[in-house]
C-alpha cells in the first residue's frame, strides 16, 4: 500500500476536521459520539500503522516507505521512516487508543478535548516521520500548543502556571534549534535530512572572544540543538517544567507527555546530534554523560521526598531519561539500542503509572500519598496492576525496565566507569523511592473511613491495562522484538559516527603537520 506514512498523518487530523466543522452541542449523545470517534480514529491509525512494522525491512539500514512531493513555499514535504524511528511511531499509535479510553469520564469541551489530542497524534508522528529539517521543526514545535490546551483547560488549580512554563521552557529551548537549521541551511544548501546525514559540518577549532571553540561550528550547533533536545528530554537542570506538567495535567495528558512527547528529545539526539555533528557530540560527551549521572542519582534522591504520587513518578521519569541520554552519548551499540529500548519501555511503564494514579484519583480526587493506605484490601486487580509496574519501574528482570537500564549501564561502563557506578546508584533509589509509594498506597490495614468504600477497576480500567502488561512483559522476556528492528540501523549509525571522528581526527592531524 502506498502512502501509508501520510494516511497514518491524516487520520487523526481528518477526524479532528470532522469534529470541529459537524458535531454541534454538549448534551451526553454528542461528547459520545466525539469519544467513539476519537477512539476510532485513534484504532485505525494503529491498525494502519501495522502495515508499516509489517513491512517493515529489518536488514534495510536506510530510509523506508520514503513518500516525497511539492509542499508551498518550495518547502518539500518528504516522509520516511528507519529503524530508529519506526519503533516511536509504533509507541505514538499504540498509546493514542488507550489515552482516549482513559478519558471516558471526561465531561468538560468534551469536543474540543478530543480535537486536541487527535491534532496532538497527527503533530507527534510528524515528529518521527519528517525527513525535511523545515518539515521536523514545523511539527516539533506545533506539538506544544495541543498539549498546552489540554494542561490550561483541563488540568489542575494550578494548570495556568504549569502550561505556560511548559510552553516558554520547551519554544525557548528550540529557538537556537531554529538558527543552527538556517546555518546548516546556508552550508549545506538543503533541509534533507537524508543529503544532511551525508554532509561534513565544518569542525576546525576557532576563537570567539578569546574563547577557543574545540570541535567549531559543529560543536556550536550541536550546543543549539542540545538546548531544545534536551530541554524536551528533559535533562538535568532544565527539568523542572516537567513535575508541575504533570501534577497539574489531566491523567491522559500526563499518559500521552510522559509516553511519547519526552521522548522526541532523545529522538532528536538520535538524528541530528550524533549523526551531524559528531565531532561536536565527541567535544561534550563527556559532559553529558555527567549530567545523565547526576540526573539519575539527583532526581531519584527528589523523588524519595515527594508527598505527590504524580510528582514522583514525574521525577522517576527525569531519572530514566537519564540512563537514555547516558546510552546515547556512549555512542555504542549496546548504548544505542539501549537507550531506545528504554524509551519505548519507559512509554508503557510510566504511562501505566499515571494511569494507576488516574484510576485512584477517579475516586478520590487526591494524589496525596497520606490520603491512602490498605488498598490491596478493596482493590486487590488494582493492587496487582499497580506492582508489576512498580516492579518494571524499578528494573525487575523479566520486565522491559530492566533491558533498557542493564544495556544503558553496561554501555557506559565501556566507555567511562565512574560515571555507570554513579548511575547505578540510581537503580537502589528508584527500588527505594518506587517500594516506599507502593507500600504506602497498597499495604498496611484500610483505617481511613473514605476508602472503606473505595471499588476496584471497572472492565474499561482493566482493557486499558492489558496491553500495557502484555508488552511491558513481552519485551521484557523478549527484548529482541525490539533489538532486532532497532539494531542493524544503530549499527550503521555508530560505525558512521566512529568513521566521521576518525576522519576528522586525521585531517587535524594533517592540518597540524602542514
Amino acid at each position: 500500500m502506498d502512502n501509508l506514512l501520510s494516511i497514518t498523518l491524516a487520520i487523526p487530523a481528518l477526524a479532528a476536521i470532522i469534529l470541529a466543522l459537524f458535531l454541534r452541542g454538549e448534551d451526553e449523545a454528542a461528547q459520545r459520539n466525539a469519544k467513539w470517534l476519537a477512539l476510532i480514529a485513534t484504532s485505525a491509525t494503529f491498525l494502519i500503522s501495522l502495515f508499516i512494522l509489517f513491512g517493515f525491512d529489518r536488514n534495510d539500514t536506510g530510509f523506508q516507505f520514503v513518500e516525497e512531493g511539492a509542499w508551498i513555499l518550495g518547502l518539500k514535504y518528504k516522509l520516511g521512516v528507519d529503524g530508529i524511528s519506526v519503533l516511536f511511531v509504533m509507541l505514538t499509535t499504540f498509546m493514542m487508543p488507550l489515552t482516549i479510553l482513559a478519558s471516558w469520564d471526561v465531561k468538560v469541551r468534551v469536543k474540543e478535548y478530543m480535537i486536541a489530542f487527535l491534532m496532538l497524534e497527527t503533530l507527534m508522528i510528524g515528529v518521527f516521520v519528517a525527513l525535511d529539517m523545515v518539515l521536523f521543526y514545523l511539527f516539533f514545535e506545533a506539538g506544544l500548543i495541543p498539549m498546552f490546551l489540554i494542561i490550561g483547560i483541563w488540568g489542575g488549580a494550578n494548570r495556568i502556571y504549569a502550561s505556560f512554563k511548559f510552553f516558554l521552557y520547551t519554544f525557548l529551548g528550540s529557538v537556537l534549534m531554529l538558527v543552527a537549521m538556517v546555518a546548516m541551511y546556508v552550508d549545506a544548501g538543503t533541509t534533507d535530512i537524508e543529503a544532511l546525514l551525508k554532509h561534513s559540518f565544518e569542525f576546525s577549532d576557532f576563537s570567539v572572544l578569546g574563547v577557543q571553540v574545540v570541535g567549531g561550528m559543529q560543536t556550536l550547533m550541536f550546543l543549539a540543538f542540545f538546548a531544545s533536545f534536551a530541554v524536551k528530554m528533559p535533562m538535568w537542570p532544565v527539568h523542572t517544567w516537567l513535575p508541575d506538567a504533570h501534577v497539574q495535567a489531566p491523567t491522559a495528558g500526563s499518559v500521552v507527555l510522559a509516553a511519547i512527547l519526552l521522548k522526541m528529545g532523545g529522538y532528536g539526539f538520535l538524528r541530528f546530534s550524533l549523526p551531524m555533528f559528531p565531532v561536536g557530540a565527541d567535544v561534550m560527551t563527556p559532559l553529558v554523560l555527567w549530567m545523565s549521572a547526576i540526573a539519575v542519582v539527583y532526581t531519584s534522591l527528589v523523588a524519595l521526598v515527594q508527598e505527590d504520587m504524580k510528582k514522583l513518578i514525574a521525577y522517576s521519569s527525569v531519572a530514566h531519561m537519564g540512563f537514555v541520554t547516558m546510552g546515547i552519548f556512549a555512542a555504542n551499540q549496546q548504548g544505542i539500542d539501549g537507550a531506545i529500548f528504554q524509551m519505548i519501555s519507559h512509554g508503557f511503564i510510566s504511562g501505566a503509572l499515571f494511569l494507576c494514579v488516574g484510576v485512584v484519583y477517579d475516586r478520590m480526587h487526591t494524589r496525596e500519598i497520606d490520603a491512602y493506605g490498605g488498598l490491596v484490601n478493596r482493590m486487590p486487580a488494582y493492587a496487582l496492576v499497580f506492582m508489576l509496574f512498580t516492579m518494571a519501574n524499578v528494573g525487575l528482570p523479566g520486565t522491559s525496565g530492566f533491558v533498557g537500564e542493564f544495556l544503558t549501564l553496561m554501555a557506559a561502563f565501556q566507555v567511562n566507569t565512574w560515571v555507570a557506578a554513579v548511575a547505578a546508584t540510581g537503580v537502589i533509589f528508584s527500588a527505594a523511592y518506587a517500594l516506599w509509594l507502593y507500600r504506602r498506597v497498597v499495604f498496611g490495614d484500610l483505617i481511613k473511613e473514605s476508602l472503606k468504600t473505595i471499588s476496584d477497576m471497572t472492565a474499561r480500567e482493566r482493557w486499558i491495562f492489558a496491553p500495557l502488561v502484555v508488552m511491558t512483559l513481552w519485551l521484557g522476556i523478549y527484548p529482541a522484538l525490539a533489538l532486532d528492528v532497532i539494531g542493524p540501523s544503530v549499527e550503521a549509525l555508530v560505525s558512521n559516527y566512529d568513521t566521521a571522528l576518525a576522519a576528522a581526527e586525521a585531517a587535524t592531524q594533517v592540518a597540524e603537520t602542514q
